[in-house]
């Protein structure tokens, strides 16, 4: 019982220490990233509201220098956008914009909706140090003569709260991306569009296939790409609530969904510890608050008391921003790895057994041990739109050729639902 206690003590002394390095280690980094964004503050000041009904009208541009991308040109964005409900918003983001000539018909577009980042305005890709973190495929694209967008998403980084994970609210974002680069002077737009995101984004993505025909009749929306989408937010909710992930994904959907949905309170299902914490980390940027998160579990504090989905007006509002199957007239790539852990396999397994019933054109790229045999690679979730980046620009490169798009429902997951 002496060795139990004095094992536990120290476990627990080692604990404190790294939350204590953590927080240094956030407070140093915190003075760089202070100066930063003070010196990029001027341009996302908003010299005065947006008019209502002017979705994806182009505020201002600035270009970025000093991007290891070639043969593009780089602009930094704020442009109108809207809630579901019809409530201007202002969207900040960037664009990449090929400097070879434009076909007759205009430059194909590829809007990015990128992964969880923290809801603070500098975990905003347009205000990150890395402004091209996620990104490495985008040469690749842009080499295609290809238009490439990259929305923030309202409210991260702009005035308001951001609505994470709220589907419909990131589509329109993403949607307005589209919208803003053709009125930005020698863009050579043109209206045909694909979209590609990742985790977070891969959810907007698949709301963007959803609401495009009907929200902005004036694009045509070719094809859907995702790496690792949170597409079933049931399973991942109910199978990771206790884990550390939660700290990062619950805490910001605890700030973000009360917002759009008032029947929602974070008393509902948080713990004590998370109550007293989710608001400062869902500020953190995404490496700070996975740290934290870590420690929390490891010193045995957990966000949600309870599974969310065990809760009637939590599990409605999860259903809600579950995306539904799309039509055949809207192709869907997926790129999923068997190793992913936040993302989890079998969800994806679950979506497509559920899409391809509703007779969705779902291709599924399955990569990873389970895929490929004993040796083949181990790829986390962030490395997912990396890894996957060149099989999508290909597939978004049949989509824009208007070749029919494959279709591999016949092939059986590898993961069990």
């Amino acid at each position: 019982m002496h060795r139990l206690k004095i094992v536990a003590l120290v476990v627990g002394v080692v604990a404190v220490v790294v939350l204590v390095a953590v927080g240094l280690k956030v407070f140093v980094s915190g003075h760089e990233v202070a100066e930063q964004q003070k010196q990029l503050q001027p341009f996302y000041d908003i010299a005065k509201p947006i008019p209502a009904g002017q979705p994806g009208s182009l505020i201002k541009s600035e270009p970025i220098a000093g991007l290891p991308i070639s043969g593009a040109n780089a602009f930094r964005v704020l442009y109108g956008s809207q809630d579901p409900d019809g409530t201007a918003r202002v969207t900040s983001g960037m664009v990449f914009i090929p400097t070879a000539a434009a076909p007759a018909a205009g430059r194909p577009i590829v809007a990015w909706a990128h992964p969880t980042t923290g809801l603070g305005p500098q975990c905003a890709p347009s205000r990150s140090r890395n402004v091209l973190a996620d990104m490495d495929w985008l040469q690749g694209m842009l080499d295609k003569g290809w238009i490439v967008t990259a929305t923030d998403y309202s409210g991260l980084g702009t005035p308001g709260t951001s609505l994470y994970l709220v589907g419909k609210a990131e589509a329109r974002d993403v949607i307005n991306s589209v919208r803003a680069v053709g009125t930005l002077p020698n863009s050579h737009a043109g209206s045909r569009y694909a979209v590609w995101g990742h985790s977070q984004g891969g959810n907007a993505a698949l709301f963007v296939g959803e609401i495009s025909a009907a929200y902005a009749p004036e694009l045509t929306l070719v094809g859907v790409a995702a790496a690792a989408p949170a597409a079933e937010l049931a399973s991942l909710f109910s199978q990771q609530w206790n884990m550390p992930v939660s700290w990062i994904i619950g805490s910001q959907v605890m700030v973000s969904w009360p917002t759009v949905n008032p029947a929602l309170a974070a008393t509902q299902v948080a713990s004590p510890a998370g109550l007293a914490n989710y608001q400062a980390i869902a500020m953190d940027c995404l490496k700070t608050a996975g740290l934290i998160g870590a420690v929390r579990v490891h010193l045995g504090q957990r966000l949600f008391e309870q599974d969310p989905t065990t809760q009637p007006d939590w599990s409605a509002m999860i259903a809600a921003q579950t995306p539904v199957p799309l039509p055949p007239a809207v192709p869907v790539f997926i790129a999923q790895s068997t190793s992913d852990g936040v993302v989890l396999p079998n969800s994806i397994a679950l979506m497509q057994n559920k899409w391809c019933k509703a007779g969705s054109a779902l291709s599924i790229d399955w990569f990873g041990p389970l895929a490929k045999g004993s040796s083949g690679p181990i790829v986390t979730h962030g490395l997912e739109a990396t890894v996957a980046g060149p099989a999508a620009t290909a597939w978004i490169q049949d989509r824009f050729n208007s070749l029919p798009a494959p279709n591999t429902c016949d092939v059986p997951p590898p993961p069990l639902p």
